[in-house]
Order: structure tokens, then C-alpha cells, then sequence
């Protein structure tokens, strides 16, 4: 008994130990300092477990798959020969965005901007003469689709790739705007005119204020006391944005609910397993899972029967999800992705998170290294990085590499080097749009197949382009946003 008391004596001591050690200042691995301590100087390292899933995202948790050409292909475009690639975790939209989502964001231009620089609502304003035919009465819906109630829910057309970007930057300032609000450190203030709104790489440096309600202690002994979030608190998100194609292709399989292991069962020619578009659920044995053509003159079957019963783009969040949780990733309407089209793409590229597009930019400062004021909308200024800035470097060597080994005068055949422009990533040669080729710099590809678009192209592997100024009545998008910290959902916490 006496041994007993003895050995739960020592347990108790440890436990007390322990538990005093975790309630104590958490301290530096390297060089044994306190974290948080005004006394030595207030290195700040606040808790952190897992970000926050940004509003209507989906959590998409990456990983290795062959990105191209699933079937035979009757175009003969050559261009999505299949290679394996990985793609790391990232966020997706759940559905395309909504002209509901869009009126709120012309709402707040208007609102922002319009007394002194109404072309900033003026330049949104999505093209609603997409819907015009020479051959057929769509009239109506050129006044009706955007704006009528009855259309709230249908998915966003006539946005230009440049367009769709700049919504992107909007959403991302309006949600870290409301996470700070949630917070308790600025309180709302629907005044915000030109350029004193919250944007958030004006506010990350400093050169935006807002209402503050309640400001984050200042552990630095130097300081005031009181000091704005930094992107060391992990409060805000990183940026919304378009998907890149490998993104969007990879998240529109869904092979997460396809794989046993790490064996893919059935290689997808669709967003769902089988090779029709139909559904095999039981209750709704052979509807139709998607909105597409199904053949000429046939956009949602015979009254009293219709098929995938819409004509035109059919509500967000229709038909059936695939294995992420993804509404309509083939058909309803094709979506904008943030690569520059080019047909060889997948001899180029990575075979990690690839892409092309890349124009690296850099914040403008002043002589002495302080950032330049932010301009009139209240955005931080960028410039392209300049070939000095990139001097010594081996993984680029100027900022604009649309064209890095397709379209350089180094890719060229029969180039005259004497001829050749000062930057080596330009060129008007291979890709002159309307001369030599009708691919240019500003192409950008958009995939998915659309509500007016057949089987073939309801594949994810299928890819097209357009300008990145022009708009269609097929042509919508969703965002993304890159997943910080580790791939899974799960904890990885040191132990």
C-alpha cells in the first residue's frame, strides 16, 4: 500500500509538472527565449491549427493524376496528350459563380466608385449582347438574364477572362474584410469611398485604416501598444482566384472517390464513372446527370419528357455533385481557367502545379525602399520585375514567361537573331494573332462543356481558348484559392 502511494505520489508530481509546463510561455526551440514576451523583446507566435475555409469553397486535397486525352479525339487537335502530374491541395467553389454573387459585387462598385470614377462599374458590367444571334430571337434574354429575379441562381455569363479576375481581387478583400470585422478589430463601414476601401495588401501595409474597433496588442516593447493584424496572425485568407487548368481538371475527375489506396479504379472519361450521360442512382435511373446538347436542335428534350430539362444555363448547384462535392464541372457552362492557351502546353510544362502564364511582378517603392501610395481605387501598385532584379537566378531570368520555350525567339526555327526583340520573351513571329496563327499572348483557356456544347467536350481533358478581352453566353467561371500548410485537412502537429 505504502509502494502505492508512493508511485501515485511521483505521478501526481509529474502531472503537475507537465501541466505547469503547458500552461507557461511557449518557448524557441533554437535559442530557449520566451514567445510572447514583452520582457525580452516580444517576438509574437500566435496559435495556429488549420486555415479557415474561405465562403462557398470546397476543400480539394491534391495529389498525383494523368492530366490529357481520356478518349479517342475527333478534332484531331493533338493538344492534351496525357502525362502524369501532381497538383497540390487547394480550394475550389462549390458551383460557378451566380449572377446573384455578381449584382452584389456591381452593387459595391457603384456604391464605391461611381460618383468619381464610374467606368470602374462601367468596365464590370458583364456583355449581355452575348446572347444575340443573327439567325435567332434571344432578345429577351438580354434584358431579363443578368437582372431578373427568376435568373438569380443561374450561373454568370458574358465575363471576360479579365473580368472574372478582377471579381476575384474583389471577393478576396470583401471576405478578409468580414473576417477582421468577425474579429473584432474593425467594425463595418459601408462609407468606404475611391480609394479609402479595405483592400487587403493596402491594409497588410499599412496604408489603410478602416473603423477600428478593437487593435491587437503590441507585444514589442518599442511599439505603441497597439498594432493592425499581420499576415503572421493567420487571420485573413490568401487571394481568391481563376483555377489554374491543371487545378480545374484534377478537381473536376474527383478521382478521390475513384481510388482504393493508391490505385485508381476506373480512369474517368467524365466527372462520374461510365462513358454516358446518364445516372445509374437508382431513384433516377437514366436522367440525365448534366445540361448539354444532345444532338442537333435537341437542347433539353420533348415537352412532357424533357431530358436534362434546361435550355439555356440551368440554376448553379443542378444535377449531381462528383466526389469532391463539385456542382456541374461538365456541362451547364464552360469556365475560364488562368492559363495562357498553347497547343504543346504539355511538352512544357512542370510536372508540379503546372501552368502557363507566369508575369512576375514586384511592389513599386520609392528610393528608399518604402512602398509608393496606393492609387486611386486604393490598390498597391505592381511593375514587372526587371531583368537586373533577375540576374544570377536559375529558376527564371525575366518576369513575363508566357512564352518560355514556345513562342521565344529560342523556340523559333530560321529566327533572324539580328531582328530580335530587347526582350527575349516576346515575340510577334509564332504567335501573331491573325497572321501566323490565331493564338496570341492573350488566349486563355477555358474548359468544360457548356449547355449548348455536346458529349465530346463534357469531358474535363477537353480545352479551348479565347481572347482574354471577349465574352460568350457559354462562357462562365468559379474561383480558387491555394491551400496553405499541409496537404490534408488533418492535423499535423509536431509532437
Amino acid at each position: 500500500m505504502a509502494n502505492f502511494r508512493k508511485v501515485a505520489a511521483k505521478l501526481m508530481f509529474v502531472a503537475t509538472i507537465a501541466l505547469a509546463a503547458s500552461c507557461s510561455q511557449p518557448q524557441s526551440h533554437t535559442t530557449g527565449w520566451d514567445y510572447n514576451n514583452p520582457k525580452n523583446g516580444g517576438f509574437e507566435v500566435v496559435p495556429y491549427e488549420e486555415p479557415v475555409t474561405g465562403p462557398g469553397l470546397v476543400f480539394i486535397e491534391g495529389g498525383t493524376f494523368t492530366m490529357g486525352r481520356v478518349s479517342d479525339d475527333p478534332m484531331y487537335e493533338w493538344n492534351n496528350i496525357a502525362r502524369r502530374v501532381t497538383i497540390t491541395s487547394f480550394y475550389m467553389d462549390e458551383t460557378e459563380v451566380s449572377n446573384l454573387d455578381y449584382l452584389e459585387y456591381l452593387y459595391w462598385l457603384n456604391r464605391v466608385y461611381s460618383a468619381d470614377y464610374p467606368e470602374v462599374y462601367r468596365k464590370a458590367l458583364p456583355d449581355t449582347l452575348v446572347w444575340r444571334e443573327r439567325l435567332a430571337f434571344n432578345e429577351p434574354l438580354i434584358e431579363t438574364y443578368l437582372r431578373h429575379p427568376a435568373y438569380r441562381d443561374y450561373p454568370v455569363v458574358g465575363v471576360s477572362w479579365l473580368q472574372a479576375n478582377d471579381y476575384c481581387l474583389w471577393r478576396t478583400d470583401r471576405v478578409n474584410e468580414m473576417l477582421l470585422v468577425n474579429e473584432g478589430i474593425l467594425d463595418f463601414d459601408p462609407d468606404q469611398k475611391n480609394e479609402n476601401n479595405f483592400n487587403t495588401e493596402a491594409y497588410l501595409a499599412g496604408q489603410y485604416e478602416g473603423l477600428v474597433n478593437r487593435p491587437l496588442r503590441d507585444l514589442n516593447p518599442n511599439g505603441t501598444g497597439e498594432r493592425r493584424v499581420r499576415m503572421e496572425d493567420g487571420i485573413m485568407l490568401p487571394k481568391y482566384r481563376l483555377p489554374t487548368e491543371a487545378e480545374w481538371e484534377f478537381a473536376a475527375y474527383g478521382l478521390v472517390g475513384n481510388t482504393h489506396f493508391e490505385r485508381i479504379v476506373e480512369r474517368r472519361v467524365y466527372p462520374w464513372n461510365g462513358t454516358i450521360l446518364r445516372t445509374d442512382d437508382k431513384k433516377y435511373y437514366g436522367s440525365f446527370v448534366t445540361n448539354f446538347k444532345r444532338g442537333r436542335g435537341d437542347y433539353m428534350g420533348v415537352a412532357g419528357n424533357l431530358n436534362d430539362g434546361s435550355e439555356i444555363p440551368s440554376e448553379v448547384g443542378s444535377y449531381w455533385p462528383n466526389d469532391y462535392g463539385l456542382y456541374n464541372m461538365a456541362g451547364n457552362v464552360s469556365e475560364w481557367v488562368l492559363d495562357v492557351y498553347r497547343p504543346l502546353s504539355f511538352e512544357d510544362v512542370n510536372d508540379y502545379n503546372p501552368f502557363r502564364g507566369n508575369v512576375f511582378k514586384t511592389k513599386i517603392t520609392d528610393a528608399e525602399g518604402y512602398l509608393v501610395p496606393k492609387d486611386s481605387l486604393g490598390r498597391v501598385k505592381y511593375r514587372e520585375i526587371t531583368e537586373e532584379e533577375a540576374m544570377g537566378r536559375y529558376n527564371y531570368r525575366a518576369a513575363n514567361n508566357i512564352n518560355y520555350l514556345d513562342g521565344d525567339y529560342a523556340s523559333q526555327v530560321g529566327v533572324d537573331w539580328a531582328q530580335k526583340s530587347d526582350d527575349p520573351n516576346v515575340t510577334n513571329k509564332m504567335y501573331e494573332y491573325g497572321a501566323t496563327s490565331l493564338i496570341s499572348d492573350r488566349s486563355r483557356v477555358y474548359k468544360g462543356g457548356s449547355w449548348r456544347d455536346g458529349a465530346f467536350y463534357q469531358s474535363p481533358s477537353a480545352r479551348r481558348f479565347l481572347e482574354e478581352d471577349m465574352s460568350t453566353n457559354y462562357i462562365g467561371f468559379r474561383c480558387a484559392m491555394g491551400r496553405v500548410g499541409s496537404a490534408s485537412v488533418q492535423s499535423t502537429k509536431r509532437k
